[in-house]
């Protein structure tokens, strides 16, 4: 009978895990679970009168925003692509979806929570259904620049949001001002996490101190003691496709938020991001949140960013933080009730502040004036419409540039820094940089390198180039492209080189080509091009193409030339061995 190897099963028991959750399961240790449960309770506690706040955003019930807290955050943790990204409520989403479902239904209404838990099943229908069909592709055109804009956005709207709280009496003032320095100077004698849940405690205490003595602040106050139920949608599927458009609108607008999130959290820890799973893990949180009465879920930016901060390990810190949300809602809500507005303020300060990444503006400002213009205005969007819109509009920009810069293919002329005379050994230069006259050029062969697809866009661009070349004073009439870089053409792209060459076949002169990539060869061959272009106009070695072209070049050109570019010059008329008839 076969011995089984049990040694072996809490090994595989972690890959098979790693293989479903990600590879965050290979960190688990006591260490991290530590550390995770330590952000988690900090994250908890941030989160109740947030949830109570964004669900009055909302037009819903103070219980829906602490049910958001929950259900969805587990969910999207353990579903989704980032490791420190929390999902919940926010106060973007929640204003969207009273902005959206006002039209259909007065807050009061009976209807009003039925529309909401309808939507909040169609995003995540729509969501799952993007990343099942791998197209939360279509967020990788969310550029680092954008990212940049949106996070310092972020946090001044963070820090405007907290100032609002700690400006209201000198009282708010004092207690955020004392949270703040705790965080800031316990920071050297705690871990990173606890001096934040330290400040907390110590800016509560404050509080309660002031109001012993008439000085009253604005506290958290009574939470509700339920726990979200396992409900079926009470909705057909009618009404989810007649909500379909808000839906659609929704799932924008949060997978926004969530990716921009996201991405910049991998991007700063230099980890992958997956956007197809992220949008599987957030549609299955939204589909999960409609069983439990949620409204619509997305990445937290405050929740997250107070994660990361805490020293948070793995998404088990946000679960740990769903889970905490429960006990405390049942076994410490009296206590709860006694937290300082003020002292959270204080620590959102803290995390705006961590948000800023100087070090990048001040290498995005030095290194490229187009990528910074879109990041401040990514910035200017954020602090002036919503986190969304910026993001969305930063991309756009992203998008713009890039189509800019791509219909903008580089074309360079190519040749020697030397005679042959002078040395044999040359490589080939860039000579459109150098003073003219300066580098010697052959008369009858222009030899140009091209760089970049010749798609539609760019046609007009290449085309204009080379009618340049057509017109010169005096022209070559023969052209080499050195299209080794020319990765790509279109149709448009095709029939430009097409008319090239009836251009120059008609001035006397003809076109040649060197190292074509296989895409292009493939379209040209398709077209018919290289039968109407010749097989021999295609050549794989720049000495082949030269020595092939120069014997078929004018004679008493080559006879009056002094330049001598080629070593196959010395062959022609005029020559040191040109042969003399005779």
């Amino acid at each position: 009978m076969r011995r089984i190897d049990t040694t072996q099963w809490p090994a595989l028991a972690r890959h098979r895990a790693a293989q479903v959750f990600g590879p965050w399961v290979w960190m688990l240790n006591r260490d991290t679970v530590r550390a995770d449960a330590q952000a988690a309770l900090i994250g908890a506690l941030i989160v109740l009168p947030q949830g109570i706040a964004f669900a009055a955003l909302a037009g819903l019930p103070p219980a829906w925003g602490l049910y958001t807290s929950i259900v969805p955050c587990i969910v999207a943790a353990l579903a989704g692509s980032s490791r420190l990204l929390v999902s919940g409520p926010s106060n973007a989403i929640s204003l969207a979806l009273a902005s959206m479902l006002a039209p259909l239904a007065a807050v009061d209404n009976p209807a009003y929570p039925l529309l909401a838990v309808a939507v909040t099943l169609a995003v995540g229908i729509l969501q799952a259904t993007l990343g099942l069909l791998r197209l939360g592709a279509i967020t990788n055109f969310i550029s680092p620049t954008v990212m940049l804009g949106f996070l310092t956005g972020a946090a001044v709207l963070i820090g405007i949001h907290a100032g609002n709280d700690l400006i209201a009496s000198w009282p708010e003032l004092a207690v955020g001002a004392l949270t703040l320095a705790t965080a800031l100077l316990s920071r050297r004698w705690l871990g990173s996490g606890q001096h934040l849940l330290a400040a907390l405690v110590v800016g509560s205490l404050c509080a309660f101190g002031m109001s012993r003595f008439g000085l009253n602040t604005v506290l958290v106050g009574a939470l509700p003691q339920t726990l979200p139920k396992l409900n079926a949608p009470p909705v057909s599927w009618g009404e989810v496709r007649k909500l379909g458009g808000i839906a659609f609108a929704l799932a924008v607008i949060s997978l926004g938020q969530t990716v921009a999130i996201g991405r910049a959290l991998a991007n700063r820890h230099g980890e992958q991001f997956d956007p197809n799973r992220e949008c599987l893990g957030q549609g299955l949180s939204n589909i999960a949140g409609s069983l439990f009465s949620c409204m619509v879920s997305s990445g937290s930016i405050n929740r997250t960013a107070m994660n990361e901060q805490s020293d948070a390990r793995t998404p088990l810190a946000a679960v740990f933080s769903g889970l905490m949300v429960i006990v405390l809602l049942l076994l410490a809500s009296p206590v709860l009730a006694y937290i300082s507005v003020a002292a959270i303020a204080g620590l959102l300060l803290v995390v705006a502040w961590g948000l800023l990444d100087l070090a990048q503006w001040r290498r995005v400002l030095t290194l490229d004036r187009t990528e910074a213009a879109i990041a401040l205005g990514t910035f200017v969007a954020t602090l002036t419409f919503s986190l969304e819109a910026a993001v969305l509009g930063g991309v756009a920009a992203s998008l713009v540039t890039y189509l800019y810069r791509s219909a903008r293919p580089s074309l360079r002329t190519m040749g020697f820094n030397k005679t042959y005379a002078e040395d044999v050994r040359r490589p080939f230069v860039i000579i459109d940089d150098a003073p003219s006259g300066t580098l010697p050029e052959c008369p009858q062969l222009k030899l140009l390198r091209m760089e970049g697809s010749v798609y539609f866009g760019a046609v007009a661009h290449v085309a204009e180039h080379l009618h340049m070349l057509r017109t010169e004073p005096t022209p070559a009439k023969r052209l080499m492209v050195m299209t080794k870089g020319m990765t790509t053409i279109d149709m448009a792209g095709a029939e430009m080189w097409e008319a090239e060459l009836l251009r120059r076949r008609a001035m006397g002169g003809d076109l040649y080509f060197h190292r074509p990539r296989p895409q292009v060869l493939s379209v040209w061959k398709r077209s018919g091009f290289i039968d109407r272009l010749g097989r021999d106009h295609i050549f794989e070695s720049k000495h082949v193409a030269i020595g092939t072209i120069v014997p078929r070049l004018e004679d008493d050109i080559c006879a009056r030339c002094t330049v001598r570019v080629f070593d196959e010059c010395r062959f022609r008329p005029g020559g040191a061995e040109a042969k003399v008839p005779g």
